[in-house]
């Protein structure tokens, strides 16, 4: 068995919360928790991989990461 580590990007909506892995186009998910969402997502990527391997794709590397930045405004409220 492989282990792969995908970055995934979990987003706020106005009723739930959405996720996608940016190295894997297509994969993507919504839940209404934060734990529904990492849930959902890491059954969408075992799906989204078992689907590329069943159609002789290969798996892609992951490619992508992320970071966080501080940005100052100056006579602003935060």
């Amino acid at each position: 068995m492989a282990t792969y580590r995908f970055l995934i990007v979990i987003e706020k909506a106005k009723h739930n919360y959405a996720a996608y892995v940016p190295d894997l186009p297509g994969c993507v998910t919504t839940g209404k928790t934060l734990d529904e969402i990492r849930h959902n997502i890491q059954e969408a990527i075992s799906l989204h991989l078992e689907g590329m391997l069943r159609h002789g794709e290969i798996i892609p590397q992951p490619q992508t990461s992320a970071e966080y930045t501080d940005v100052s405004i100056l006579n602003s409220v935060a």
